[in-house]
């Protein structure tokens, strides 16, 4: 019974986000936690947000990836653009996982477009 009300408590954004984290488990990756860093990392979730930051010097195409259980950066230094790289899209990501100012951030990630988790 106790479960039941536990489910009704629940928003459509818990729900969307146990979701996620069931996909990226089936992906064989784990949840980002605060105490990884510095530690190569498989995540797997959904972009949020894709935004160029021109530099003087070297452009840098940024996404932001969530996995149900935490926002982090992907971004690719020297490039404008990656055609599939973009809000809503499914994907998988490996890389170094670093925390530049508190930012969970992979730099120049190797990544593989999935079918949606849904």
């Amino acid at each position: 019974m106790l479960r039941r009300l536990v489910d009704l408590a629940r928003t459509d954004d818990d729900v969307a986000a146990g979701e996620l984290r069931e996909a990226a488990s089936a992906h064989g990756c784990a949840p980002i936690t605060d105490d990884v860093d510095r530690q190569s990392v498989t995540i797997a979730g959904t972009l949020t947000a894709v935004t160029l930051r021109p530099r003087a010097t070297v452009p840098a195409l940024v996404a932001e990836v969530f996995d149900g259980s935490a926002t982090v950066q992907l971004v690719w230094l020297g490039r404008r653009s990656i055609h599939g790289i973009e809000p809503g899209t499914y994907l998988k990501a490996t890389g170094l996982l670093c925390r530049p100012h508190g930012v969970a951030t992979i730099f120049n990630p190797a990544y593989e477009l999935l079918p949606h988790h849904g």
